[in-house]
């Protein structure tokens, strides 16, 4: 009994949200479905209106059928289906059409297509019995079947129940008004070729219609689910990007295997480091808002130079940025790429003190770089359950220790001449200030030659 009351609880939550009770969905993810399901109800709109500019056209070319007496509805249900149908295709462009008027769609169709075979007994003077043969009642299911473009079951059921309810209704008419020539019978033979109503027949057409839009309820009901997880998929890979550069947010989410650690490459890149002169001293007296305010316009700066010069953050790190260049992606350019990064955020982030002033920072906002380039590690680094994206090497030790040198040297931008030389064969024509020979760096075993840029 209790599984009896879970499963109608079940049944009454779905076809009230649309959705299985058991998910929780994020208000992202039900914005991006709206947007998909507004745009398959406009795909619905120009399939219904393709069909009927189609029988608009048939039924001008066609030769007219033999036989008829009374009054033609054709024309008549053809042109109020087509105002019908190009009304609703406009309104779904301007707004999202709610659930009522959807509903209201399906039974102004249904009435329409019921009308249409309603009026072939007077067109042709026959009894009501007459319509109950009429081939056109299989357009029902086209009806049906195009709410299933939309990917929720709710219409296909509401749209198969009405149909069901139009065409019930129609046989109770044929059964119930003056029978005249009409009888029922158990013959088929005299069931074709006679006014005579079959219910059995009556029966058949019912229960098609009923197993049909089960059918595809049932199918629609599998395919949301799989539309649910699809949708967060996307939106999770689509998230991944404002986490990782687009390029791994691409190889974790479109690769065979995931990447996992241990599967590492080799690249030669330019690595840069970016930190604030005195931030941590500085923010110590700060309001938090205050200091988050300022690392994020800093950081949304300084992202935005180096991605201009084709770098990739790798990650934020308190007030230090770390980047690199051709260590996603191979790139013919990369140490010259790199210099002028870091030229041009310490540029944007000079010409922006007066608004960090604003935001509240204390003292001239002033920064650091550092560029060198040589041989990385490309991968995942971490272990199961925490995997981190990064790059390893000489050359990424060699820029942090020569973006600390900064504070030592007296310099705001600074590389080893090894980089500069393959920055200028790689196009990079910034001034060459003085080499310093043999400089003992640091954390660094061996001393370098080092060129300060800035």
């Amino acid at each position: 009994m209790g599984g009896l009351v879970s499963t109608f609880r079940h049944l009454v939550a779905y076809a009230r949200t649309g959705w299985p009770p058991d998910h929780v969905i994020p208000g992202r993810v039900l914005i991006e479905i709206d947007r998909r399901e507004a745009a398959a109800e406009r795909t619905i709109g120009w399939v219904q209106l393709g069909f009927v500019s189609f029988f608009v056209l048939l039924y001008s070319l066609a030769p007219r059928a033999e036989g008829a007496a009374g009054e033609n509805f054709v024309p008549m249900t053809l042109a109020a289906y087509f105002a019908f149908t190009v009304f609703r295709v406009a309104l779904s462009y301007r707004i999202t059409i709610p659930s009522w008027f959807l509903v209201i769609s399906i039974v102004v169709d249904v009435a329409l297509l019921c009308g249409l075979i309603f009026s072939f007994h007077i067109q042709y003077a026959q009894p009501a019995a007459f319509y109950l043969k009429a081939p056109t009642m299989i357009y029902f299911f086209i009806f049906i079947s195009l709410r299933a473009l939309r990917f929720d079951p709710r219409y296909v059921l509401t749209a198969g129940a009405i149909a069901v309810a139009g065409w019930l209704v129609m046989v109770a008419y044929a059964l119930l008004t003056d029978m005249g020539e009409m009888r029922i019978t158990r013959n088929f033979v005299e069931y074709l070729t006679s006014n005579s109503i079959l219910i059995g027949a009556e029966i058949d057409k019912t229960l098609t219609l009923i197993g049909v839009t089960l059918i595809l309820s049932f199918a629609q009901f599998r395919a949301r689910k799989v539309l649910l997880d699809a949708i967060q998929s996307h939106t999770a890979a689509e998230d991944l990007s404002q986490f990782f550069a687009p390029e791994v947010a691409d190889l974790i989410t479109q690769s065979d295997d995931l990447p996992g650690a241990g599967k590492p490459e080799t690249r030669v890149a330019a690595i840069m480091f970016v930190d604030v002169r005195g931030f941590t001293r500085t923010a110590r007296g700060m309001a938090p808002e205050t200091v988050m305010e300022v690392l994020s316009c800093y950081q949304d700066i300084a992202l935005r130079q180096i991605e201009v010069h084709g770098g990739r953050v790798d990650k934020f790190m308190g007030d230090g940025i770390l980047a690199t260049f051709g260590a996603v992606q191979p790139s013919e350019t990369h140490a010259a790429d790199g210099l002028r990064a870091a030229e041009a955020v310490i540029a944007a982030l000079d010409a922006a003190r007066e608004r960090f002033g604003a935001l509240g920072w204390p003292v001239p906002f002033s920064t650091g770089a550092a560029v060198a380039a040589g041989e990385v590690t490309v991968g995942v680094v971490g272990a199961q359950g925490r995997f981190e994206f990064t790059v390893i090497g000489h050359a990424v030790n060699l820029a942090a220790k020569l973006e600390s040198a900064n504070k030592v040297q007296g310099t705001r931008i600074l590389t080893d001449a090894a980089t500069l030389a393959l920055a200028r064969r790689q196009g990079y024509a910034g001034d060459i200030p003085p080499l310093r020979h043999a400089v003992a760096i640091a954390g660094l075993s061996q001393s370098v030659d080092i060129v300060a840029l800035a």
